[in-house]
Order: structure tokens, then sequence, then C-alpha cells
């Protein structure tokens, strides 16, 4: 907690002018070895209303909610949140939103990764203005044939020169359809405003491998789910991205603290009864699902933004047999 303090001292004295003599580069990399990635992140939905507008009195009911339960920080305006559908402005002003609601203590850590390093870059600095302690850069995807390890490490370089704050690299290869390659993330684990990577592809044996090649630098892996968070962390993992704890936040907490303390048997127990829900809010079911378990768990969950359908009655069905399975409904 002492370092998010201390980063946010630091770029305040930046702004004002007081730390001139601080070379970019210096303030970058002291801002980097004192910030710890590690614990749970919910990638918090956009709620909408019905008439596709963001809704931030329900955003700001989801938040109090929130600051209620151990999270390390949240994500916002990533995969869950519905970025792609929300014009900059209005992804600037929900992350405007969400900073003045979180407690001081936690960290905010912004999506802004864009298809061009030049768009990314300018978000970038629009969301470090608007008060995020991290950025979480996506690979960029529409021309992902042309996207190898040479265009990635030159596009993630350049933001993370030009960022204001550290960046995590976000590889989810489910929706760009390109995982960001093992030789890209070990080069650009040696920049010093590189921080960490969130990685959802969900393979144990590459999130062990980014952290065995890695293990000289400051950083950190996340893993991008709840239903392989137990497998990461036994890898050296040290937090997570998870989309249940946008709904069973608590209990994403706890498989943390087991984790971290090596109950493993507690640990697995717990594991494995968050894996059907999981999978139901994320693969499954997706953005539609989670927005209507929330619902049922207390917290407002709201319409999608079209083309996102709502679920069906059969789909709403099968969630919930997917919550019942396993206790939690």
């Amino acid at each position: 907690m002492q370092c998010v303090r201390v980063w946010r001292a630091l770029s305040a004295a930046r702004t004002a002018g007081h730390l001139c003599a601080w070379t970019r580069a210096q303030s970058r990399a002291a801002a980097t070895r004192l910030l710890d990635l590690s614990g749970i992140y919910p990638p918090i939905a956009t709620p909408f209303t019905r008439e596709e507008d963001v809704d931030y009195g329900s955003l700001e009911g989801n938040l109090q909610k929130y600051n209620q339960i151990p999270f390390r920080g949240l994500v916002v305006q990533g995969s869950n949140g519905e970025y792609p559908y929300l014009t900059e402005e209005e992804r600037v002003q929900v992350v405007k939103a969400v900073r003045g609601s979180m407690p001081a203590d936690k960290l905010l850590m912004a999506g802004s990764g864009c298809e061009s390093t030049r768009a990314s870059v300018q978000l970038t600095e629009k969301m470090a203005a608007a008060g995020a302690d991290v950025v979480l850069v996506v690979t960029p995807c529409f021309y992902k044939g042309k996207m190898d390890s040479r265009a990635l490490i030159q596009h993630f370089t350049k933001v993370a020169d030009r960022s204001p704050v550290p960046v995590v690299l976000y590889s989810v290869p489910a929706n760009t359809g390109l995982e960001l390659p093992l030789d890209a993330v070990a080069t650009l684990a040696q920049h010093p405003n590189i921080v960490g990577l969130k990685d959802s592809g969900g393979d144990i044996s590459r999130i062990g491998l980014i952290v065995h090649k890695t293990q000289t630098e400051d950083f950190q892996v996340l893993a991008g789910s709840a239903g392989f968070l137990m497998a990461a962390y036994s890898v050296g993992a040290v937090g997570g991205v998870c989309a249940l704890a946008n709904v069973l936040g608590r209990e994403v907490c706890e498989l943390e603290s087991l984790c971290v303390s090596g109950r493993w048997e507690e640990a697995r127990g717990l594991q494995q009864r968050l894996i059907e829900p999981n999978a139901a809010v994320t693969r499954k079911l997706g953005v539609p699902g989670l927005k209507q378990a929330m619902e049922w768990f207390g917290f407002h969950g709201g319409a999608c933004r079209s083309p996102l359908q709502p679920l069906s009655e059969a789909e709403a069905l099968q969630l919930r047999r997917d919550f019942t399975s396993s206790g939690w409904l």
C-alpha cells in the first residue's frame, strides 16, 4: 500500500514541477521498483441504462460495495468493461468517476490499449491524467498477421516510453486471436516502465515459463481468470484480474489468501468450486452472463451496449445451474 502512495506523491510532485531535476527514466525506474501488483483485481463492468448510456449512479453503487472487499485494486475499461463499445471520452470519464470513489490505497489499473501505437500513447496519457495508477495495454490485433514480436516490442516500448505511469501488458487471445509471444514478453520485461503482464490464455506452463524467464527483472505476472488462479499462484503469479471477482469477490480474495499462505488443500477445494461459475461468466456466456450474475448477487450489472445481447431464457437457466451446482445460489 505504501508503494502506491509513494508513486502518487512522486507523480504529483513531478506534475507540480517540484522534482524537475529528476529525469524521466529515473522517476519511472523508482516507481517500478516500488510498485507491488500482488492481489486480486475485478475487471469491473460498465453499467448501462436501457438507453445504453453509462449509468454512473449504478457504477457508484458497485464501487461502494467493492470498497468493502479486500481487493488490491480495480481494473477499469478492461474487456469486461465493454471498452471497445465506448468512445474515448466515455472511457476516460469512467476512469475519472472510479478514481473519485476509490480509497487512495487501492490501485486503479486503466485499460488504455488501442489499435495504433499513436492512439495508445495518447489514451495512456489521458488515463494517467484521469487518475490511473497503472495502465493495462492490450495487444493490437486487427492486423494480427503482421503483429509479430518485432512489431509488438516496438509498440509496447513506445507506449511505455511515453506513459506517465507504469504499464502492464495484456495478452487475451480469446478476444484478440493473438497471444503475446514469450520472447516479446521477456524483452519487454526489461523496460523500466513495464511492470508486469496480465495473461488470460490459461496456459499454466507458459505462465510458469514467463515467471522463470523474467525472474531477474522487476516483473510480475497476473492470472487473467479465477478458473486457473491457484495453478497460476503455484508457478509464481502474484495475483489475478478475475471477472468472477465482480460477483464472488470475497471468495476469490479468500482463494488468494489460501494460496499465499500455503494452505493448498483448502485452496484446492475452493478453486474447484469456482471453476464452473467462472467458466459461465467468461468463455461460455461472457459479459452478458457476468452482468446477469451481478444482479443476482446484489450488484448493478445493467444492460450491455449493442451489439451485445442479453441472455436468452435458456442461457439464464444454464447460468443459474452453473452457480447452483457449486453451492453459490
